[in-house]
């Protein structure tokens, strides 16, 4: 009996000294969140996709929803904190900022700036100066499409008007499969790929090839961060390590995708193989030795087109405009 009761008061000091393995939160517990995404689900988004279903936002104390819209919507929210969180593109933060409202990237999700502009291989275009003349597609004079457009011209000093721009709305691999533009500002990893897979010729020019600009990202707000920093924390800490499994073995992200994209479980096997090659040119555009750390040259850099382009009317704080407390231990 005794050594009974030696075991039981020894295994409850293990306990209370941390040897029991800890119990997640109750449903009850978790902290509920939105999240907002892009404007549609899609395999880009695999990352969140993996730490949601892996339970990683729980080990956080967190419940993620996971809701789609336009940075345009997102940003103005995040700005009265009627929306803690939302991946955006840096430029938009700079922008957001300069208007007044207090939003904060908080963790760099994208490596490489994830703008291209690609054609038909025989069109000829293989650099920037080669766009000179032709009609060039653009969903609009807006977003990260209009400002990697504009970054790529400036970085090669070639004037505005180089190319006939044609706002074409989200229709770039249509319009350029049938011709009716000669190339199309494009998302890097989107629909090259898309075209490609469809046995379409190309040439793509990567903007990341010829200037280093601030990619999209994790934002919040101040009232956030100052009010509840362990929850920014918790969402940073649950989305990289979404990220670091997924880029270690995206045939795994594919199959939790599934669960969460629309069309994507329906077994067909030139979807999922499609899904699989726009995921793979996603992690070429994530990786890096330095997983959610902001680089303060690129976004001094984004400044410089925004103003250049007169998005910009004067320069802003850039250190209030992101950080990386949230990243680092």
């Amino acid at each position: 009996m005794k050594k009974l009761l030696s075991l039981l008061l020894l295994s409850l000091a293990l306990a209370a000294c941390g040897g029991a393995t800890p119990v997640p939160p109750t449903a009850a517990a978790l902290t509920r969140v939105k999240l907002a995404m892009g404007f549609i689900p899609d395999i880009q988004f695999a990352p969140f996709y993996v730490a949601d279903s892996k339970g990683y936002f729980k080990e956080q104390g967190l419940e993620v929803e996971f809701v789609t819209m336009f940075e345009n919507d997102s940003v103005p929210l995040l700005g009265k904190n009627e929306l803690q969180f939302a991946n955006v593109s840096a430029e938009q933060i700079i922008i957001a900022r300069s208007q007044g409202l207090p939003v904060v990237y908080a963790m760099k999700w994208w490596e490489k700036y994830p703008i291209a502009i690609t054609s038909k291989a025989d069109k000829g275009i293989k650099s920037p100066s080669d766009l000179q003349g032709h009609v060039v597609g653009i969903p609009g004079l807006y977003g990260a499409s209009y400002i990697g457009w504009q970054a790529l011209l400036n970085s090669q000093n070639l004037p505005s008007d180089l190319a006939q721009l044609e706002s074409i709305d989200f229709t770039q691999a249509q319009a350029i499969a049938a011709g009716t533009v000669d190339a199309a500002v494009v998302y890097a990893n989107n629909e090259p790929v898309k075209l490609a897979a469809g046995g379409e010729q190309l040439n793509t020019i990567y903007v990341a090839d010829y200037v280093q600009l601030a990619s999209n990202g994790l934002a919040t707000n101040e009232q956030t961060i100052k009010e509840n920093p362990q929850l920014v924390r918790g969402m940073v800490t649950a989305i990289l390590k979404g990220l670091t499994d997924t880029v270690a073995n995206p045939a795994e992200a594919v199959d939790i995708s599934k669960n969460y994209i629309e069309g994507l479980n329906t077994g067909d096997a030139a979807t999922l193989t499609t899904a699989r090659k726009v995921l793979d040119a996603s992690i070429e555009m994530w990786k890096t030795d330095k997983p959610g750390l902001s680089d303060k040259a690129r976004w001094e850099v984004t400044q410089s087109v925004l103003l250049n382009m007169g998005l910009l009317t004067a320069p802003i704080d850039l250190d209030q405009a992101f950080t990386n407390q949230f990243v680092t231990p």
